[in-house]
């Protein structure tokens, strides 16, 4: 245990929680696969993987199992290191669109020494790194190098090196130091555990008009009505403003920029097409939705009967806790175009939370 959950289980959430990875190999032990089993989570893309009788055997096991086509990118990271944060996948993902492999490694800052018999020799370290995981590779380029069942390397790193693999180095992480000894784990709690929790907010703002129709779809629910909201995509101007809200706090630009409403792509879209971009686009950038509060306001129709519905919907499509999600409505007291009855306005507050 670490910080009050398993070692693995920190680098295994933050895998989880990164929509571009599509499947996740758990290396373990053939004797502890039932038991972790039991209490992993459940996720279509994870899978259990038996390891083998040493580290290359194990990767090799995972490679197999995972099935990966050649120019998939494939991630290998050990569990011991569990300070892994969603920027180091992203500047590995970077790393890898002009290279064949990429890892994270720090500069060795200390001085170095060669024991010769009783004596030392200064070793120079300006051009030596200390390297961490995970390392990326092209998958292909990985399998070939596994291929030969007689090596055994250090690192997968070294596996690639003989082949003539061009490697990128992007910024380490004392947070992804490996627990190897007993004091390793104080020291490692006190990096997790220790750590402030950082958080940002967003604010979001969006109107429609009325036109002729059968009803609105607000916060992904349809309520009958004597008029529709105008619109390039479903106008759901709840889930527009909350959307806007998350790409505020990540300083993503807004919902214009991502689904221009020139584009007839998005006619007549899903608007949850857009809040989920929105969320998936901030967890790459290592934030984490927490919260959201979305205010609806207007004379008609009438929102409180559907409220739940909609805070439902959100919380399923957000993956938030419901009572994480609230919604509100209000009206302008008979002033302006919504006291009008000419349309809809929508305002958002969404709270993110650093991924660690």
């Amino acid at each position: 245990m670490l910080a009050g959950k398993p070692v693995y289980r920190w680098s295994l959430d933050t895998f989880l929680s990164d929509s571009r990875v599509d499947r996740i190999g758990l290396v373990l032990p053939s004797d502890h696969i039932e038991t972790i089993a039991a209490s992993a989570p459940e996720d279509d893309r994870l899978m259990l993987v038996e390891g083998g009788s040493d580290r290359t055997a194990s990767v090799r096991n995972a490679v197999e199992a995972l099935g990966p086509a050649a120019d998939d990118i494939i991630l290998v990271h050990d569990a011991a290191r569990p300070g892994l944060q969603t920027q180091t996948i992203t500047a590995l993902l970077d790393g890898m669109k002009a290279y064949d492999a990429a890892a994270p490694a720090l500069p060795v800052i200390d001085a170095l020494k060669r024991r010769a018999d009783e004596t030392l020799q200064t070793v120079d370290r300006s051009d030596l790194y200390r390297v961490q995981t995970p390392q990326a590779f092209k998958a292909g380029i990985l399998a070939s190098a596994l291929a030969d069942k007689s090596g055994s390397f250090v690192d997968d790193l070294e596996a690639v090196e003989a082949l003539g693999a061009r490697a990128a180095l992007v910024d380490g992480n004392e947070r992804l130091s490996k627990i190897t000894f007993a004091n390793d784990f104080e020291r490692m709690e006190a990096l997790m555990a220790g750590q402030q929790a950082e958080f940002r907010f967003g604010t979001g703002f969006d109107v429609h008009a009325f036109e002729p129709g059968p009803g609105v779809t607000l916060c992904g629910t349809f309520i009958e009505h004597s008029a529709r909201l105008k619109g390039h995509s479903d106008a759901d101007a709840g889930w527009h403003a909350l959307t806007d809200a998350i790409l505020g706090a990540v300083s993503l630009g807004d919902i214009g920029d991502h689904f221009p409403p020139s584009d007839d792509r998005w006619k007549d879209a899903d608007s949850g097409m857009f809040l989920s971009h929105a969320i998936m686009l901030a967890r790459e950038a290592g934030w984490q939705l927490t919260h959201c509060d979305i205010t609806l306001i207007c004379e008609t129709p009438k929102i409180k009967p559907h409220r739940e519905a909609m805070r439902k919907r959100t919380a399923k499509l957000t993956e938030l806790e419901l009572d994480a999600v609230s919604i509100k409505a209000t009206t302008t007291e008979g002033l302006g175009f919504t006291g009008r009855r000419e349309g809809i306005a929508a305002q958002a507050a969404a709270t993110l939370r650093k991924i660690i």
